[in-house]
């Protein structure tokens, strides 16, 4: 993963991707139960997994 800021925006992160079957997007990461009620019970849940969708930055390091 890329650099980890610890965020919730989910609309700029890796792991989100767009499912073809709920014709939205959603995350790929498998939240264990803990962190899943932690999630959705706090509005201020920071994700440990949140990884900056940056291809610019990926094909940089590539050349």
């Amino acid at each position: 993963m890329s650099k980890n800021t610890n965020r919730m925006d989910c609309d700029t992160c890796a792991h989100c991707v767009w499912d073809d079957d709920e014709e939205d997007y959603v995350c790929i990461v498998s939240f264990d139960e803990d962190e899943a009620a932690s999630f959705y019970a706090s509005g201020s849940f920071t994700c440990p997994y949140y990884s900056l969708d940056d291809e610019y930055g990926i094909v940089k390091k590539q050349m």
